[in-house]
Protein backbone atom coordinates (compact mmCIF):
# COMPACT_ATOMS: atom_id res chain seq x y z
CA UNK A 1 0.00 0.00 0.00
CA UNK A 2 1.37 3.32 -1.06
CA UNK A 3 2.24 5.52 1.90
CA UNK A 4 0.43 8.81 2.23
CA UNK A 5 2.39 11.93 1.55
CA UNK A 6 3.78 13.88 4.46
CA UNK A 7 1.71 16.91 3.47
CA UNK A 8 -1.52 14.89 3.55
CA UNK A 9 -0.62 13.33 6.87
CA UNK A 10 0.04 16.73 8.45
CA UNK A 11 -3.18 18.21 7.06
CA UNK A 12 -5.29 15.22 8.17
CA UNK A 13 -3.66 15.10 11.58
CA UNK A 14 -4.18 18.80 12.25
CA UNK A 15 -7.74 18.63 10.96
CA UNK A 16 -8.58 15.65 13.13
CA UNK A 17 -7.07 17.31 16.17
CA UNK A 18 -9.14 20.45 15.63
CA UNK A 19 -12.26 18.44 14.95
CA UNK A 20 -11.79 16.31 18.06
CA UNK A 21 -11.21 19.37 20.20
CA UNK A 22 -14.39 20.91 18.84
CA UNK A 23 -16.37 17.74 19.53
CA UNK A 24 -14.89 17.57 23.00
CA UNK A 25 -15.96 21.12 23.76
CA UNK A 26 -19.44 20.57 22.41
CA UNK A 27 -19.79 17.17 24.12
CA UNK A 28 -18.65 18.71 27.37
CA UNK A 29 -21.27 21.44 26.97
CA UNK A 30 -23.98 18.85 26.41
CA UNK A 31 -22.82 16.83 29.41
CA UNK A 32 -22.78 19.94 31.57
CA UNK A 33 -26.31 20.96 30.63
CA UNK A 34 -27.56 17.40 31.04
CA UNK A 35 -26.05 17.07 34.53
CA UNK A 36 -27.37 20.47 35.51
CA UNK A 37 -30.87 19.61 34.29
CA UNK A 38 -30.81 16.22 36.04
CA UNK A 39 -29.41 17.22 39.41
CA UNK A 40 -30.45 20.91 39.68
CA UNK A 41 -33.41 21.43 37.39
CA UNK A 42 -34.50 24.46 39.33
CA UNK A 43 -31.43 26.38 38.15
CA UNK A 44 -32.69 26.28 34.58
CA UNK A 45 -35.32 28.72 33.31
CA UNK A 46 -37.02 26.13 31.09
CA UNK A 47 -39.15 23.09 31.79
CA UNK A 48 -37.24 20.63 29.54
CA UNK A 49 -33.77 20.47 28.06
CA UNK A 50 -33.83 21.13 24.33
CA UNK A 51 -31.34 22.34 21.76
CA UNK A 52 -32.54 25.41 19.98
CA UNK A 53 -31.97 26.13 16.32
CA UNK A 54 -29.55 29.02 16.94
CA UNK A 55 -27.44 26.77 19.15
CA UNK A 56 -27.26 24.12 16.42
CA UNK A 57 -26.24 26.74 13.85
CA UNK A 58 -23.65 28.15 16.21
CA UNK A 59 -22.07 24.78 16.95
CA UNK A 60 -21.98 23.74 13.29
CA UNK A 61 -20.52 27.07 12.27
CA UNK A 62 -17.90 26.88 15.01
CA UNK A 63 -16.93 23.36 13.97
CA UNK A 64 -16.69 24.37 10.29
CA UNK A 65 -14.66 27.51 10.96
CA UNK A 66 -12.32 25.74 13.38
CA UNK A 67 -11.75 22.81 11.03
CA UNK A 68 -11.16 25.07 8.03
CA UNK A 69 -8.70 27.24 9.95
CA UNK A 70 -6.82 24.20 11.18
CA UNK A 71 -6.60 22.76 7.65
CA UNK A 72 -5.33 26.10 6.28
CA UNK A 73 -2.66 26.41 8.99
CA UNK A 74 -1.62 22.79 8.50
CA UNK A 75 -1.31 23.28 4.73
CA UNK A 76 0.93 26.31 5.14
CA UNK A 77 3.03 24.48 7.72
CA UNK A 78 3.32 21.47 5.43
CA UNK A 79 4.50 23.64 2.55
CA UNK A 80 7.17 25.29 4.69
CA UNK A 81 8.44 21.86 5.69
CA UNK A 82 8.03 19.96 2.44
CA UNK A 83 9.33 22.47 -0.11
CA UNK A 84 12.93 22.33 1.17
CA UNK A 85 12.64 18.59 1.83
CA UNK A 86 11.47 17.93 -1.72
CA UNK A 87 14.31 20.11 -3.00
CA UNK A 88 16.80 18.12 -0.90
CA UNK A 89 15.35 14.81 -2.13
CA UNK A 90 15.60 15.96 -5.75
CA UNK A 91 19.19 17.11 -5.20
CA UNK A 92 20.18 13.77 -3.66
CA UNK A 93 18.58 11.85 -6.52
CA UNK A 94 20.44 13.93 -9.10
CA UNK A 95 23.74 13.51 -7.24
CA UNK A 96 23.15 9.75 -7.01
CA UNK A 97 22.54 9.76 -10.78
CA UNK A 98 25.91 11.41 -11.36
CA UNK A 99 25.02 15.10 -11.55
CA UNK A 100 27.42 16.43 -8.93
CA UNK A 101 26.55 20.03 -9.78
CA UNK A 102 23.01 19.59 -8.38
CA UNK A 103 22.09 21.78 -5.44
CA UNK A 104 18.99 22.06 -3.29
CA UNK A 105 17.17 25.37 -3.62
CA UNK A 106 16.93 27.51 -0.51
CA UNK A 107 13.67 29.21 0.51
CA UNK A 108 13.29 32.33 2.62
CA UNK A 109 10.13 30.86 4.15
CA UNK A 110 11.69 27.54 5.18
CA UNK A 111 11.94 26.69 8.86
CA UNK A 112 15.27 26.84 10.66
CA UNK A 113 15.88 23.08 10.68
CA UNK A 114 14.96 22.77 7.01
CA UNK A 115 17.24 25.67 6.10
CA UNK A 116 20.16 24.03 7.90
CA UNK A 117 19.40 20.74 6.15
CA UNK A 118 19.47 22.42 2.73
CA UNK A 119 22.73 24.17 3.60
CA UNK A 120 24.35 20.95 4.84
CA UNK A 121 23.25 18.96 1.79
CA UNK A 122 24.59 21.66 -0.54
CA UNK A 123 27.88 21.71 1.36
CA UNK A 124 28.11 17.94 1.11
CA UNK A 125 27.37 18.01 -2.62
CA UNK A 126 29.96 20.73 -3.16
CA UNK A 127 32.58 18.80 -1.23
CA UNK A 128 31.78 15.65 -3.21
CA UNK A 129 32.07 17.56 -6.48
CA UNK A 130 35.43 19.03 -5.46
CA UNK A 131 36.71 15.64 -4.31
CA UNK A 132 35.66 13.99 -7.56
CA UNK A 133 37.25 16.75 -9.61
CA UNK A 134 40.47 16.55 -7.60
CA UNK A 135 40.49 12.76 -7.96
CA UNK A 136 40.21 13.08 -11.73
CA UNK A 137 43.05 15.62 -11.76
CA UNK A 138 45.15 13.33 -9.57
CA UNK A 139 44.57 10.36 -11.85
CA UNK A 140 45.52 12.41 -14.90
CA UNK A 141 48.60 13.83 -13.15
CA UNK A 142 49.76 10.42 -11.95
CA UNK A 143 49.33 8.96 -15.43
CA UNK A 144 51.33 11.87 -16.85
CA UNK A 145 54.14 11.45 -14.33
CA UNK A 146 54.37 7.69 -14.89
CA UNK A 147 54.23 7.89 -18.66
CA UNK A 148 57.66 9.44 -19.23
CA UNK A 149 59.82 6.99 -17.24
CA UNK A 150 57.79 3.99 -18.39
CA UNK A 151 58.12 5.08 -22.01
CA UNK A 152 61.88 5.55 -21.61
CA UNK A 153 62.28 2.16 -19.94
CA UNK A 154 60.17 0.43 -22.58
CA UNK A 155 62.09 2.04 -25.42
CA UNK A 156 65.50 1.19 -23.98
CA UNK A 157 64.56 -2.38 -23.09
CA UNK A 158 62.97 -2.92 -26.50
CA UNK A 159 66.14 -1.59 -28.09
CA UNK A 160 68.22 -4.01 -26.05
CA UNK A 161 65.95 -6.91 -27.00
CA UNK A 162 66.12 -6.01 -30.70
CA UNK A 163 69.87 -5.48 -30.65
CA UNK A 164 69.59 -1.77 -31.44
CA UNK A 165 71.46 -0.82 -28.26
CA UNK A 166 74.60 -2.46 -27.01
CA UNK A 167 74.57 -3.38 -23.32
CA UNK A 168 76.83 -1.01 -21.41
CA UNK A 169 77.27 0.28 -17.86
CA UNK A 170 76.18 3.73 -19.03
CA UNK A 171 72.91 2.41 -20.49
CA UNK A 172 72.18 0.33 -17.39
CA UNK A 173 72.89 3.38 -15.26
CA UNK A 174 70.26 5.38 -17.18
CA UNK A 175 67.75 2.57 -16.81
CA UNK A 176 68.48 2.37 -13.08
CA UNK A 177 68.01 6.13 -12.80
CA UNK A 178 64.53 5.85 -14.33
CA UNK A 179 63.66 3.01 -11.97
CA UNK A 180 64.83 5.05 -8.98
CA UNK A 181 62.68 7.94 -10.16
CA UNK A 182 59.68 5.64 -10.35
CA UNK A 183 60.42 4.34 -6.86
CA UNK A 184 60.56 7.87 -5.45
CA UNK A 185 57.32 8.79 -7.19
CA UNK A 186 55.56 5.70 -5.83
CA UNK A 187 56.83 6.35 -2.31
CA UNK A 188 55.70 9.99 -2.49
CA UNK A 189 52.25 8.89 -3.65
CA UNK A 190 52.12 6.34 -0.84
CA UNK A 191 53.04 8.99 1.73
CA UNK A 192 50.38 11.37 0.47
CA UNK A 193 47.79 8.59 0.41
CA UNK A 194 48.57 7.66 4.01
CA UNK A 195 48.34 11.30 5.01
CA UNK A 196 44.96 11.78 3.34
CA UNK A 197 43.61 8.70 5.14
CA UNK A 198 45.08 9.68 8.51
CA UNK A 199 47.36 6.63 8.46
CA UNK A 200 50.74 8.36 8.28
CA UNK A 201 52.13 6.98 11.52
CA UNK A 202 55.20 8.51 13.12
CA UNK A 203 57.83 7.31 15.57
CA UNK A 204 58.26 10.39 17.74
CA UNK A 205 61.50 10.30 19.72
CA UNK A 206 63.89 12.91 21.16
CA UNK A 207 66.07 13.98 18.24
CA UNK A 208 69.12 16.20 17.87
CA UNK A 209 67.90 18.31 14.96
CA UNK A 210 71.29 19.88 14.36
CA UNK A 211 72.98 16.50 14.08
CA UNK A 212 70.31 15.22 11.70
CA UNK A 213 70.75 18.30 9.51
CA UNK A 214 74.50 17.77 9.36
CA UNK A 215 74.05 14.13 8.28
CA UNK A 216 71.68 15.05 5.46
CA UNK A 217 73.80 17.98 4.25
CA UNK A 218 76.97 15.87 4.27
CA UNK A 219 75.21 13.32 2.10
CA UNK A 220 73.64 15.80 -0.31
CA UNK A 221 76.39 18.46 -0.42
CA UNK A 222 78.23 17.04 -3.49
CA UNK A 223 75.05 17.23 -5.58
CA UNK A 224 74.34 20.75 -4.36
CA UNK A 225 77.85 22.00 -5.07
CA UNK A 226 77.69 20.43 -8.52
CA UNK A 227 74.63 22.62 -9.15
CA UNK A 228 76.44 25.72 -7.86
CA UNK A 229 74.87 25.84 -4.38
CA UNK A 230 76.82 26.41 -1.18
CA UNK A 231 75.16 25.13 2.02
CA UNK A 232 75.35 27.45 5.02
CA UNK A 233 74.31 25.97 8.37
CA UNK A 234 72.57 27.98 11.08
CA UNK A 235 72.05 25.33 13.75
CA UNK A 236 71.16 25.78 17.41
CA UNK A 237 71.90 23.04 19.92
CA UNK A 238 68.97 21.27 21.49
CA UNK A 239 66.90 18.14 21.22
CA UNK A 240 63.38 18.19 19.88
CA UNK A 241 60.71 15.56 19.41
CA UNK A 242 60.05 14.31 15.89
CA UNK A 243 60.28 11.26 13.65
CA UNK A 244 63.97 11.36 12.59
CA UNK A 245 63.39 9.30 9.45
CA UNK A 246 60.63 11.61 8.28
CA UNK A 247 62.70 14.62 9.32
CA UNK A 248 65.52 13.52 7.03
CA UNK A 249 63.01 12.84 4.24
CA UNK A 250 61.63 16.37 4.59
CA UNK A 251 65.05 18.02 4.56
CA UNK A 252 66.16 16.01 1.52
CA UNK A 253 63.02 17.09 -0.33
CA UNK A 254 63.65 20.74 0.53
CA UNK A 255 67.28 20.58 -0.59
CA UNK A 256 66.31 18.77 -3.79
CA UNK A 257 63.74 21.49 -4.47
CA UNK A 258 66.43 24.15 -4.03
CA UNK A 259 68.91 22.25 -6.22
CA UNK A 260 66.43 22.05 -9.10
CA UNK A 261 64.77 25.45 -8.96
CA UNK A 262 66.99 28.00 -7.19
CA UNK A 263 69.75 30.02 -8.79
CA UNK A 264 73.31 29.05 -7.78
CA UNK A 265 74.29 30.64 -4.50
CA UNK A 266 74.05 30.29 -0.74
CA UNK A 267 71.50 27.89 0.73
CA UNK A 268 70.95 28.65 4.40
CA UNK A 269 69.59 25.84 6.59
CA UNK A 270 68.27 26.80 10.00
CA UNK A 271 67.18 24.36 12.72
CA UNK A 272 66.30 25.15 16.32
CA UNK A 273 64.15 24.16 19.29
CA UNK A 274 62.78 27.08 21.29
CA UNK A 275 59.69 28.06 23.24
CA UNK A 276 58.24 24.58 22.94
CA UNK A 277 58.43 24.47 19.16
CA UNK A 278 60.77 22.90 16.60
CA UNK A 279 61.75 24.93 13.54
CA UNK A 280 63.34 23.93 10.24
CA UNK A 281 63.89 26.58 7.58
CA UNK A 282 65.65 26.40 4.20
CA UNK A 283 66.43 29.65 2.34
CA UNK A 284 67.87 30.35 -1.10
CA UNK A 285 68.98 33.39 -3.10
CA UNK A 286 66.32 33.29 -5.78
CA UNK A 287 64.51 33.65 -7.98
CA UNK A 288 61.67 33.40 -5.45
CA UNK A 289 57.97 33.02 -6.15
CA UNK A 290 55.14 35.61 -6.26
CA UNK A 291 52.71 35.82 -3.38
CA UNK A 292 49.84 33.98 -5.07
CA UNK A 293 52.15 31.14 -6.14
CA UNK A 294 53.56 30.85 -2.60
CA UNK A 295 50.09 29.91 -1.36
CA UNK A 296 50.05 26.91 -3.73
CA UNK A 297 53.60 25.70 -3.24
CA UNK A 298 52.51 22.71 -1.16
CA UNK A 299 49.80 21.46 -3.55
CA UNK A 300 50.46 18.09 -5.18
CA UNK A 301 51.51 18.18 -8.85
CA UNK A 302 51.56 21.98 -8.87
CA UNK A 303 54.50 23.77 -10.45
CA UNK A 304 55.13 27.50 -10.52
CA UNK A 305 56.16 27.10 -14.17
CA UNK A 306 53.71 24.76 -15.86
CA UNK A 307 56.00 24.43 -18.89
CA UNK A 308 58.69 22.61 -16.90
CA UNK A 309 59.11 19.02 -17.83
CA UNK A 310 59.33 16.21 -15.34
CA UNK A 311 63.04 15.84 -15.88
CA UNK A 312 63.71 19.49 -15.16
CA UNK A 313 60.93 20.30 -12.72
CA UNK A 314 60.39 17.13 -10.75
CA UNK A 315 57.11 15.35 -10.18
CA UNK A 316 55.53 18.20 -8.25
CA UNK A 317 55.10 16.01 -5.16
CA UNK A 318 58.14 16.96 -3.08
CA UNK A 319 56.69 19.93 -1.23
CA UNK A 320 53.30 18.22 -0.92
CA UNK A 321 55.03 15.37 0.91
CA UNK A 322 56.85 17.93 3.08
CA UNK A 323 53.54 19.52 4.02
CA UNK A 324 51.91 16.12 4.72
CA UNK A 325 54.71 15.04 7.06
CA UNK A 326 54.63 18.40 8.83
CA UNK A 327 50.87 18.11 9.37
CA UNK A 328 51.39 14.61 10.76
CA UNK A 329 53.61 16.29 13.39
CA UNK A 330 50.69 18.68 14.14
CA UNK A 331 52.73 21.46 12.57
CA UNK A 332 52.39 23.74 9.57
CA UNK A 333 54.54 24.83 6.63
CA UNK A 334 54.81 28.23 4.98
CA UNK A 335 56.60 29.73 2.01
CA UNK A 336 57.76 33.32 2.52
CA UNK A 337 60.36 35.67 1.00
CA UNK A 338 63.90 35.03 2.18
CA UNK A 339 66.27 37.70 3.49
CA UNK A 340 68.74 36.26 0.96
CA UNK A 341 66.50 37.47 -1.85
CA UNK A 342 64.82 34.20 -2.75
CA UNK A 343 62.40 31.84 -1.04
CA UNK A 344 62.30 30.57 2.53
CA UNK A 345 60.31 27.45 3.36
CA UNK A 346 59.74 27.17 7.09
CA UNK A 347 58.34 24.20 8.98
CA UNK A 348 57.29 24.43 12.62
CA UNK A 349 55.75 21.82 14.89
CA UNK A 350 55.19 21.50 18.66
CA UNK A 351 57.97 19.88 20.67
CA UNK A 352 55.69 17.25 22.20
CA UNK A 353 56.67 13.65 22.95
CA UNK A 354 53.21 12.10 23.27
CA UNK A 355 51.39 12.53 19.98
CA UNK A 356 49.04 10.08 18.28
CA UNK A 357 50.55 8.53 15.18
Amino acid sequence: MKASSLSRQIVLSMTMVAFCVTLLVMGGSFAFYYALAHFQPASLNQDEWTLTTPEVIWMLSAALVTTTAAAWVALRLARRILLPLNSVADCIQRVAAGDLSARASESNHAMGEATRLVHDVNSMAGQLERSTREKALWNAAIAHELRTPVTVLRGRLQGLADGVFEPSPELFGKLLSQVEGLSRLIEDLRTLGLSENGQLHLQIVPTDLAEEVRKVVDLFEPAMRAAGHKPELDLHPGRGHCDPVRFRQVLLALLENVRKHAVPGIVRIHAAVANGRCVLRVEDEGPGVPGDAALRMFEAFWRADASRSRDGGGSGLGLAVVSAITRAHNGHSVCVPSPLGGTAIELTWPDVSNRPG
